[in-house]
């Protein structure tokens, strides 16, 4: 099973780092517990208050209304602890060499298909948001936050799925050092029966190598280019000149489409019969939502053929038909998918792929993992919901559910 942040599906809850709390092992999957338990720790330890929001510090109030998204928490500015590992070309690196950058740092799981993603596109976006002049000040690492997936080719594996090859250092090393890495920096990994559960965590260091500001990815796929403006300005205070992020985008909440809403969709792949396809009230689907990056820990090849076997069938006995949803918020290069349903010949498969540029959409539908399969009634309801693929037989079985409950 994929490795995956957070399993439970929840929000991480945002933690409140003072002068280095001890780490707290608690059970996989109570994101809000822990860092209600690292507050408290904070207060024990240090005796005061947590550190302020940094998104109090530049005006962004909407920012702090907004559960999707984390403003930031300033740190005191202690000296970021050292590390040496290995990048996805196996190359030695050190923290240390990127003194006079400012550098940030995420903690990433080599496998995860939840909110790790989002974390990459934030980073690369946040870099994209300040220009080139000021990208070459700034360089992005990741450290793997996953015990059971600690190779080099893991993290080489989740950078080409990611187009992240060159965008970034991505590092890992024996699970000694890593765990190290983990402790010196507060991040909570654990590993069980394959469900990793590790907190999203990104920090900014600046170029004397102290840390400056700790973001928490939230799992929310229409907030990832408000985060991602978020920790560019983050950035930008720590650059010279302060450079002003471009494209600048509303703080507020972003309103979910859920299956009660007739929604538009347009078609990017697949069957191209007609250019949009509509979901919601009297449009009952099987809708798949995924990535062009689920080929790393699957044979996405294979599952589209055998969605698409499942469309032939739904076509001759009426049931719910396929609409594929492209996750467009959590890819990192625009026009990854269609550009790998070309390579594999998805203009045969039987049912449209659309895409969901918003992530709206699948905050809608209460979407926690990739791939995500939902069946949905006539009367605009979620009828069931699967984390994963489901095999040919699985389909059947979610359609006939889909169609003898479908009145509403």
């Amino acid at each position: 099973m994929p490795g995956r942040a957070n399993p439970t599906g929840g929000r991480p809850g945002r933690r409140w780092p003072g002068s280095r709390p001890a780490v707290i092992a608690l059970a996989v999957g109570g994101p809000v517990v822990l860092a209600a338990a690292l507050v408290a720790v904070f207060i024990v330890v240090s005796g005061g208050r947590p550190a302020s929001p940094a998104a109090d510090q530049t005006g962004s109030g909407q920012a702090a209304q907004n559960p999707d998204v984390d403003p930031g928490t300033s740190l005191p500015g202690p000296a970021a602890p050292g590390f040496s590992l290995a990048d996805q070309f196996g190359a030695p690196v050190s923290l240390s060499q990127f003194r006079g950058k400012v550098v940030v740092v995420a903690f990433v799981d080599a496998r995860c298909t939840t909110v790790c993603p989002l974390t990459t596109v934030s980073m690369t976006e946040a870099v994209s948001m300040l220009g080139p002049a000021a990208a070459r000040h700034v360089q992005l690492l990741g450290i793997d936050a996953n015990p059971d997936a600690t190779r080099v080719a893991d993290v080489r594996a989740y950078s080409a799925a990611h187009q992240m090859m060159q965008a970034w250092d991505f590092l890992t090393g024996r699970p000694s050092q890593l765990a190290a890495v983990w402790r010196a920096y507060h991040v909570y990994v654990a590993a069980s029966h394959g469900d990793i559960d590790h907190e999203p965590a990104v920090y900014l260091i600046d170029a004397s190598g102290r840390e400056r500001t700790l973001y928490l990815t939230q799992m929310a796929y229409a907030s990832v280019t408000q985060q991602a403006q978020l920790i560019a300005e983050g950035v930008s205070r720590l650059l010279p000149g302060h450079p002003a992020p471009r494209g600048s985008v509303p703080m507020t909440l972003a309103r979910s489409l859920g299956p009660a809403a007739v929604t538009s969709l347009p078609v990017i792949g697949g069957d191209r019969s007609a250019r949009s396809v509509l979901l919601g009230p009297g449009h009952p689907h099987l809708v798949v939502f995924l990535a062009s990056w689920v080929d790393e820990v699957s044979d996405l090849p294979r599952e589209l053929q055998v969605l698409a076997g499942y469309q032939r069938e739904a076509h001759r006995r009426g049931w719910p038909s396929v609409v594929a949803v492209d996750e467009t918020q959590a890819e990192t290069s625009p026009g990854a998918l269609s550009r790998l349903l070309d390579g594999i010949g998805g203009g045969t498969l039987d049912f449209p792929v659309v895409a969901d540029t918003s992530g709206r959409l699948a905050d809608g539908y209460a979407v926690e993992d990739l791939p995500w399969i939902e069946v949905t009634s006539p009367g605009g309801r979620i009828l069931s919901k699967h984390d994963g693929w489901l095999t040919s037989s699985a389909l059947t079985s979610a359609a006939l559910a889909g169609t003898q409950g479908s009145g509403r």
